[in-house]
């Protein structure tokens, strides 16, 4: 029998022929401008060999050195990301628990946090972050890295824990409600049980959002290059490649290809995250119902 969405209506003849007619102007059009821009570029001299040669030519000179700075770039803005991810694990952990395990009056303070760091766009955050250590006279040269590294990923931390804190306390909710219960009744405290019954759960149904929300971290770094932070990460890199070949779109446009590969790669990852998930829940509930007519059997 087939499931038909109750949600909407099946669009009819006229509606798909409408929807295809739409579909082929905006293909055209999109055609049209991208053929307008390669246009323009050539009369512009912008796909001269000169420009591209030292990227992709292993006999020009300067294609080791290119490539070395893109290598370091890379692995400062993995550095910076790992770091901010795994800070924002575990505030966003720490923020989601109090927020789920407090009284209400406790609570206000935490919930106003995650309220303003998540209301602030994520570049304010790390703007502030480190004018206010910089004024404040808060050093942190004595830890591994440059002070630029940690004023990026204490911001970046500062917003996206408590993003991952509302994924936790998301995952919890979506958990059934006896699963607590359960917990309670065979003795274990409400913070027994959110340690060893439902924080294990969340996590488990929480990792395909929290792998996507590492894209969203390794976009962020470059906001260090925006904001003039000062932090060699992968755009600020091909910034000054840009700058040193005098070829800035054949550079950043193989910075940002980069930065997609990585982010599709992660993306993908994922999704298959998700499915391997899905599937193993399928399989978990296929198996629970077939033990249902063995007991009853028994």
């Amino acid at each position: 029998m087939s499931q038909t969405s109750v949600l909407y209506d099946a669009p009819g003849p006229r509606a798909v022929r409408r929807a295809r007619i739409g579909t082929a102007v905006a293909v055209l059009v999109f055609l049209g401008l991208a053929v307008l821009v390669v246009l323009r570029l050539a009369d512009r001299g912008q796909f001269d060999s000169e420009l591209w040669s030292p990227w992709f030519n292993p006999s020009d000179d300067r294609f080791s050195q290119v490539w070395e700075l893109v290598g370091r770039g890379l692995s400062a803005t993995l550095v910076a990301a790992v770091l901010a991810i795994a800070f924002s694990l575990v505030v966003g952990v720490l923020l989601g628990v109090a927020r789920m395990m407090l009284g209400r009056v406790l609570r206000v303070p935490v919930v106003a946090w995650i309220e303003l760091f998540r209301g602030l766009p994520v570049v304010v955050t790390i703007v502030f972050v480190w004018r206010a250590m910089v004024e404040l006279g808060i050093d942190v040269s004595s830890l591994p890295g440059e002070s630029a590294l940690w004023y990026l990923v204490i911001g970046l931390t500062l917003y996206n824990s408590v993003i991952i804190a509302e994924i936790l306390r998301a995952g919890v909710g979506s958990l059934p409600s006896g699963q607590r219960e359960a917990a309670l009744a065979v003795g274990l405290t409400n913070g027994q049980a959110m340690r060893t019954v439902l924080l294990p759960q969340a996590f488990r149904v929480m990792l395909p959002a929290l792998i996507s929300q590492l894209v969203v971290v390794l976009k962020d770094t470059s906001l260090a290059a925006v904001v003039g932070l000062g932090y060699l990460e992968l755009l600020r890199r091909g910034n000054l490649i840009a700058q040193t070949l005098d070829n800035p779109i054949q550079s950043l446009l193989i910075i940002a290809t980069i930065f997609i590969v990585i982010n599709y790669g992660l993306g993908k990852l994922a999704e298959y995250v998700e499915r391997r998930m899905g599937r193993a829940s399928g399989s978990s509930a296929g198996d629970g119902a077939e033990a249902v007519p063995a007991g009853q059997g028994a």
